[in-house]
C-alpha cells in the first residue's frame, strides 16, 4: 500500500497520529512504524554495489539465509520487523538501488551485507530465501531470476504486472518444481478473514460481496502512476480482488465477467463488478479522495446462505445467522502480516504446516488483477475463461 510522509506536517499531527496508531496497532508496531519515517530519509549511502556491515553480531550464524530486494517502508516496518521477531539471525543481505535506505535496514536487522546489485543477493549460495518488495515492475522478473537460481521466493503485491511477466514465472516454476513461490497477499491470512472464510465454507450457493475501501490519496507523480508499474489497480486494489477470489470455491472462480466503474481519466477511484461461474457477484469499490488518518480503511459485507457477514477493518468480524448473532473483535488490526511473512520462512524451513501459494491462485489471482486493469483502462467489459 502507498504509504505518507509525515515529517513536514505539525508536531501535533505527529503526536495524535502516533497515539491513534498505538491505539490500532500496538507499542511495538507503531514504535517501528516511525523507524520506517525515518528510514525511508536515510542519507548515509556507500561508495561502490556492497557494503559490508561491521557492526554485525551475527556474521557467521548459520541461519542468515534470507536475502531481502528492495527496501522500502514495507520491507524495513513489515517483512524484516517480523522475521527479526522470529529469528534476530535470519538477515544476509538486503539490496536497494537506494544504498542509504539498504544500509539503513542492514544496520537495523544486524544484516551482513547491503548493496545496490541485485546478483549479489541472486548468486550467495548461503542465501535459500528471497523476498522481493521493490517497485511493483521489477517483481516479476526478480522471482524468475531467483527461481532459475535455485532459491525459493516470497514476492509481494503485485507478483507481475503483466502477461508475459506471469508466462515467465510460471515456467519458471515448472522448471524448479522443488522451489516453493509466496505472495504478498496477506489479508487472506487474517485472524478474522480466516474466521470468516470457515464459516462460509459451511454454506451452499453463491454469494454476494461489497468491499468499500478508502486507501490514501496519492499524487499524481507518485511512482505507483508510472505506466510500467500498473497504477492503483496493481498496486492496491489487488488485494481486494484476491480476497474475493478466496471467497469464491476454485471449481467456481472462472469464468469471470468484469464490469468496470470509473471517472474518465480515473487514477485512483473505481468500481469493479464482478460476475463468476455460479452466479456469485461482488463489487469492490476503492476511493481516495484525502488523507486518511487512521490508514486505509475498509468494510466488507458478505451474504451466503443463511450467513450475513460484517469484517471491517480486518478487527472486527460480524457474523449472523438467523436470530443467532456473534461478534469477534480483536485488540489490534490483524491484516495477516506476520502470519504471511513467516509462514513462507517456516516453510522453507520444515516448520509447522504452513503452505507455498498453489499454481492455481498465482494464475488465477493475476489473471483478474491483470483484466480489471484492462477493463478500467478501456472502459469495457472484460471476461477471463
Amino acid at each position: 500500500m502507498a504509504t505518507e510522509s509525515y515529517f513536514d506536517k505539525s508536531l501535533s499531527f505527529k503526536i495524535r497520529k502516533v497515539l491513534r496508531y498505538i491505539k490500532l496497532y500496538g507499542i511495538s508496531r507503531t514504535l517501528v512504524k516511525v523507524k520506517g519515517q525515518i528510514h525511508m530519509r536515510a542519507q548515509e549511502g556507500f561508495d561502490g554495489s556492497v557494503w559490508e556491515n561491521p557492526a554485525c553480531k551475527t556474521k557467521g550464524a548459520t541461519g542468515k539465509t534470507v536475502g531481502i530486494i528492495g527496501c522500502g517502508s514495507f520491507a524495513f516496518g513489515v517483512i524484516a520487523y517480523y522475521l527479526a521477531k522470529a529469528d534476530k539471525a535470519f538477515l544476509k543481505s538486503a539490496m536497494d538501488t537506494d544504498p542509504a535506505r539498504a544500509r539503513s535496514l542492514v544496520n537495523h536487522y544486524d544484516g551482513a551485507c547491503a548493496t545496490t546489485d541485485p546478483s549479489v543477493i541472486l548468486d550467495d549460495p548461503d542465501i535459500d530465501l528471497v523476498y522481493i518488495a521493490s517497485n511493483h515492475a521489477s517483481h516479476g522478473d526478480y522471482a524468475v531470476e531467483a527461481l532459475r537460481r535455485g532459491k525459493h521466493v516470497h514476492i509481494e503485491k503485485p507478483h507481475v504486472v503483466t502477461q508475459a511477466q506471469l508466462d515467465a514465472l510460471t515456467q519458471a516454476m515448472e522448471d524448479q518444481p522443488g522451489l516453493n513461490v509466496f505472495l504478498g497477499f496477506n489479508r487472506s491470512r487474517s485472524e478474522h478473514f480466516t474466521r470468516l472464510r470457515s464459516q462460509l465454507d459451511r454454506e451452499t450457493g453463491p454469494l454476494m460481496i461489497n468491499w468499500f475501501v478508502a486507501g490514501h490519496a496519492i499524487d499524481d507523480d507518485h511512482w505507483y502512476f508510472k505506466p510500467e508499474e500498473g497504477g492503483r489497480i496493481l498496486g492496491n486494489l489487488c488485494h481486494w480482488s484476491d480476497l474475493t477470489l478466496e471467497m469464491i470455491p476454485p471449481e467456481f472462480r472462472l469464468p469471470c465477467r468484469i464490469v468496470p466503474t470509473s471517472p474518465k481519466g480515473a487514477k485512483s477511484d473505481f468500481v469493479t463488478s464482478l460476475e463468476f461461474a455460479d452466479g456469485s457477484l461482488a463489487s469492490i469499490t476503492f476511493s481516495a479522495k484525502g488523507h486518511i488518518f487512521e490508514g486505509v480503511c475498509e468494510v466488507l459485507n458478505v451474504h451466503k446462505g443463511d450467513l450475513l457477514a460484517e469484517l471491517k477493518d480486518f478487527k472486527s468480524l460480524s457474523l449472523t445467522r438467523g436470530h443467532r448473532h456473534k461478534l469477534h473483535k480483536s485488540r489490534y488490526r490483524d491484516h495477516g502480516h506476520q502470519a504471511n511473512v513467516l509462514n513462507s520462512y517456516n516453510v522453507t524451513r520444515g516448520i509447522g504446516s504452513g503452505q507455498k501459494a498453489s499454481r492455481e491462485r498465482i494464475l488465477t489471482t493475476a489473471q483478474l488483477f491483470l483484466a480489471i486493469r484492462e477493463a478500467h483502462e478501456t472502459g469495457k467489459p472484460v471476461t477471463i475463461r
